[in-house]
């Protein structure tokens, strides 16, 4: 609209009489849909019974829910990320790009995805996640069984293509109605692959990891990522009214 007015188009812009309220959204994670490790375990389990397509998925969805990956960081995941991947214990990852799905029209190979920078960082810049030891063994299995291509891309199809969102959405959603219980399968839980990032970085926060090292590891600054969990940080309402009973209690004189 300004160019608009620039050019001689339009004597003012028409938009400032228009009177609209940004309707209400939900911006924070519903709790019902974090899952928790056992469930978890269940799930990656049924994964692994999918055929060979869902054996390729196992550490896939593994990195989501141990690494709060979120999908286009682990399509993405190269062998030269895993900083370390010791035989047992914590290794660490070191993130560098991620491969967001924005549609053919959108990409300058055409392709359906397009490699750049993780989300919310300038280009270049890196971030660390540590690598829970079940992932770790995860990993390992995976890159014993499926060694990476010739560039480096830990994850990819029986052709040795790149994960499509349709075919790990078909083993995800598959997995998930083998491995809950017909109330957890009606349920919000996990309802969506991006769920298990969500229950990674509840689990971090209610273990009581400091909320800055959360956000470093998660990709999120520390404003965002208390306003999008405050509702999953479960299990310290005990502690904080003990607190406040103890503020509030009378104090005599001896």
């Amino acid at each position: 609209m300004q160019y608009a007015i620039e050019v001689d188009a339009l004597p003012a812009n028409p938009l400032k009489a228009v009177k609209w309220t940004r309707p209400r959204t939900l911006k924070s994670v519903d709790p019902r849909t974090v899952v928790n490790s056992d469930q978890v375990r269940r799930l990656l389990a049924a994964v692994d019974q999918q055929g060979e397509l869902g054996e390729r998925m196992v550490a896939f969805f593994g990195c989501m829910y141990y690494a709060a990956l979120r999908p286009e960081e682990a399509v993405d995941l190269r062998r030269d990320n895993l900083a370390s991947l010791p035989d047992h214990g914590w290794g660490e990852l070191v993130l560098t790009n991620s491969e967001p799905r924005s549609g053919t029209w959108w990409t300058d190979s055409g392709s359906a995805r397009q490699r750049r920078e993780l989300k919310h960082r300038p280009r270049g810049e890196t971030r660390p996640v540590p690598i829970h030891p079940e992932l770790v063994a995860l990993l390992s299995q995976h890159l014993k069984e499926y060694p990476p291509g010739p560039d480096g891309r830990v994850f990819t199809g029986p052709r040795g293509g790149i994960f499509n969102d349709r075919a790990y959405l078909m083993i995800f959603h598959k997995a998930r109605a083998a491995a809950f219980t017909p109330s957890e399968s009606a349920s919000l839980l996990a309802k969506r692959p991006y769920d298990l990032r969500h229950a990674a970085v509840s689990t971090w926060l209610n273990a009581g990891v400091p909320a800055p090292q959360v956000a470093e590891w998660a990709g999120h600054g520390v404003d965002v990522l208390l306003r999008v969990y405050a509702k999953c940080i479960s299990g310290q309402q005990a502690e904080a009214k003990r607190r406040i009973e103890e503020a509030t209690r009378p104090r005599y004189d001896e």
